[in-house]
């Protein structure tokens, strides 16, 4: 017997929680825009992590995106238009590191699994969980030097470091290559890599394995590495301020809703 519960019915999106016994699912359903985040789907993650959190029966949780086409294609470009300042970046960013921290601070397993894009906050996402299972078609990548002239927490680009290495980085954030499903695999930022007609069998066998596991040895576990990933705090509102209050950036926004290539001035 399953039991469903929805965060909300918001237009803009929903994130659904599912609970199976002590397996637990959530969902981010807005497959007509590539499962793109708003400020409510982050909100709706944020609570069902808490939810999730005080629910001493479920022993793993898996993320999906709805629709087939995408994980998550980042955070809705259009939520941008209205920064005026850097003051905004550093705000967004705050914000998102404590939706993060909501998936990361969870005490159980998590398993990520992508079936196409996973891009920008999706990638940011999918880099908290604890193991990853795609598709042949994932893709994996931060093109936002190429999009939107904005930047990344530090936080985040430790995680890309430890989850892809400073070479696999520097490509998604310079070149702003998307990486295949294989290069993730090679890079170890996936588990495995899944045939789409063999991809529900195989998760529902994954979350069963760690179930059976004993809880207390995995939260340690977790913990412990959490708390190595965290150990080096940097400062950064100093670069976050100076990417988003950028004429650059605002430009970039407004290229990207008008879909076409943005003209960088360097300021």
């Amino acid at each position: 017997m399953s039991v469903q519960s929805t965060a909300s019915t918001d237009a803009d999106g929903v994130v659904r929680l599912t609970r199976e016994g002590a397996i637990a699912r959530v969902a981010f359903d807005r497959p007509q825009a590539h499962n793109a985040m708003t400020w409510s789907m982050y909100e709706q993650l944020e609570r069902i992590c808490v939810e999730l959190r005080a629910d001493d029966s479920i022993r793993a949780v898996a993320f999906s995106g709805v629709g087939g086409k995408a994980f998550i294609a980042g955070t809705d470009i259009a939520q941008f238009r209205s920064f005026a300042s850097g003051d905004d970046g550093v705000a967004y960013e705050s914000k998102v590191a404590r939706f993060l921290d909501a998936v990361d601070l969870l005490p159980m397993p998590t398993l990520a699994v992508v079936d196409g894009w996973c891009v920008g906050g999706g990638l940011a996402i999918a880099s908290v969980c604890d193991l990853r299972v795609a598709t042949p078609a994932a893709k994996f990548g931060v093109p936002i030097a190429r999009t939107l002239g904005n930047c990344l927490a530090a936080g985040v680009y430790a995680r890309l470091l430890a989850e892809f290495g400073i070479g696999r980085t520097k490509r998604m954030l310079m070149l702003a290559d998307m990486l295949t499903a294989e290069e993730a695999l090679q890079a170890g930022f996936l588990s495995e890599i899944v045939e789409p007609q063999a991809l529900a069998a195989r998760i529902d066998e994954l979350l069963g394995r760690i179930a059976g596991h004993a809880p207390i040895t995995m939260r340690a576990g977790k913990e412990a590495i959490r708390r190595l990933l965290n150990a080096t705090q940097v400062e950064d509102e100093d670069l976050i301020r100076q990417a988003y209050g950028s004429e650059d950036f605002r430009n970039g926004v407004q290229a990207f809703v008008d879909k076409r290539k943005p003209a960088w001035k360097n300021r």
